[in-house]
């Protein structure tokens, strides 16, 4: 499958970099031309057997219970010393594999590090708390490593969510295996390359490469593993959660999301256009927390959606590692995906404000190249405002009260975040308070960097919370401990 002058990466298993099956690899390709820039083991049951089992031993090692959690901490504040040393490689590496443009792999690095530095000052600080019960009695708990966390990774944000994934579990004192998508798993191998100089006993952290049906359902599946950390599909999620009930083991699933940005007609338009704006086209749309509706009051509507539409039609597009202000979307299949939805528009009479072609870019005929766009006039209900289609596509539906606002913006399958704009203070705090969604931001937007913010969804945007302390739940169990001393 490969050449000569093809990169081939290995598994990461018990500390050792190995591939399986020389004949048996994936193609890695670079988004933007097609190229093909490694490959990589196409994981199978054997191979995350080994990952899970080598964890499970680094996990009961004295190695490991020996190592203090300030001792952790200090091994995580290095880490994000050494992300920082190697930006300019990890960042080519993330845009050459992901397509996005190489200043938002950029801060993709910077976030990453924050991750080890944010779980690196609390490694030491997971307490327990004492209950009063009744005299002659101490009644306290302990918060413990849940175990061995399988992580599987998504393809259009692996070294952000690689590094939380790792910084959090090592952090609370677990041992790890991370399944990163088929796509796009450069990254995540070459993060753990890096970290690997630390003295992590091994088999604390192991990496199997390969494709989600086939490693990724191994891994969710195996009866040793003691939490899975799940982004991705709806669809997917569903049968990471039925794996999961197998073995009776706890999922934290975050599964996408139909974001809508509020407008009211009180906003400060200058600043709402450009965060709407950047709210859809970052990473071409492919983003799970992406402000894909615009939901604006009808008074200014027709102004604001004409603004937006020269704003987006000023942007550059072309290969990430150029410096465009959009890349390609990731693939054939996700080009497919978003076309669906195109043509769909088009069936429907959806008026489009601009954009809505595929652009080729010279020198990346290869690559699928998107005009962001904006579907004008979309019926609330219609299944272009109701389901992902994780492209630079914004909907745009109006409204005329606060009510009818909240109405449509919770009138999706999904909750995942919001954006409010308003100068009415109250009213923004009223609306938020009746979104239902796990996160909502007022006059800003902008999940991705809130390193200490808890981010997870309501509905079928999953559930359970990662980043900040909140994730602390998901990778520690509570042991509850009563000690009689006066009879």
């Amino acid at each position: 499958m490969s050449n000569s002058t093809t990169k081939v990466q290995g598994c990461y298993i018990n500390g050792e970099w190995t591939v399986p099956d020389p004949l048996n690899l994936i193609e890695v390709k670079n988004p933007a031309n097609g190229s093909v820039i490694a490959v990589v083991p196409r994981g199978n049951q054997e191979d995350v057997n080994r990952a899970v089992n080598a964890a499970k031993e680094a996990f009961r090692s004295k190695e490991w219970r020996a190592l203090e959690p300030q001792q952790r901490g200090r091994l995580l504040f290095k880490a994000a010393e050494i992300i920082r040393e190697n930006k300019e490689e990890l960042a080519k590496i993330e845009t050459l594999n992901v397509g996005k443009p190489l200043k938002q792999s950029e801060v993709d690095v910077e976030v990453a590090a924050r991750y080890f530095d944010f779980y690196a000052g609390i490694a030491d600080k997971i307490m327990g708390e004492t209950i009063p019960v009744q005299e002659g009695i101490i009644n306290y708990t302990v918060r413990e490593p849940i175990g061995i966390v399988g992580h599987v990774i998504p393809w259009n944000y692996p070294l952000q969510i690689g590094a939380r994934s790792i910084a959090v579990s090592l952090a609370t004192g677990n041992a790890a295996v991370l399944k990163p998508a088929e796509d796009t798993p450069l990254s995540i191998l070459k993060l753990v390359e890096l970290l690997e100089p630390l003295g992590f006993p091994k088999g604390i952290l192991n990496v199997v490469t390969g494709y989600g049906h086939e490693a990724g359902a191994a891994l969710s599946g195996h009866p040793d593993i003691n939490h899975i950390t799940f982004t991705g599909s709806v669809e997917t999620g569903k049968r990471v959660m039925e794996s999961a009930a197998k073995n009776i083991v706890p999922v934290t699933l975050e599964l996408g999301g139909k974001s809508p940005n509020i407008v009211f007609d009180d906003c400060n338009v200058e600043n709402t256009l450009d965060w709407v704006l950047r709210s859809i086209v970052q990473n071409s749309g492919q983003t799970c927390s992406a402000g894909s509706r615009l939901v604006i009051q009808e008074t200014i509507k027709k102004s604001f959606v004409k603004q937006l539409a020269k704003a987006m039609e000023k942007l550059t597009i072309g290969a990430g590692i150029d410096h465009p202000d959009l890349g390609p979307v990731l693939s054939k299949k996700q080009f497919e995906h978003i076309e669906r939805f195109l043509t769909l528009a088009k069936e429907d009479g959806i008026p489009v404000a601009t954009g809505g072609n595929w652009v080729t870019v010279d020198g990346c005929e290869e690559g699928y190249f998107l005009q962001p766009t904006i579907l004008d006039d979309v019926p609330p209900e219609h299944l272009l405002a109701q389901e992902e289609i994780f492209g630079p596509v914004l909907t745009v539906s109006t409204f005329r009260t606060k009510e009818e606002a909240v109405q449509i913006a919770n009138g999706t399958p999904y909750g995942l975040v919001a954006g409010v704009w308003t100068e009415d203070v109250g009213r923004a705090h009223r609306v938020a308070n009746q979104l239902e969604c796990g996160q909502v931001f007022i006059n800003h937007y902008g999940a991705g960097g809130g390193v200490a913010q808890p981010f997870g969804g309501h509905k079928k945007s999953g559930f359970g919370r990662e980043k900040g302390l909140e994730a602390i739940q998901n990778y520690t169990q509570l042991k509850n401990v009563a000690l009689r001393y006066s009879f």
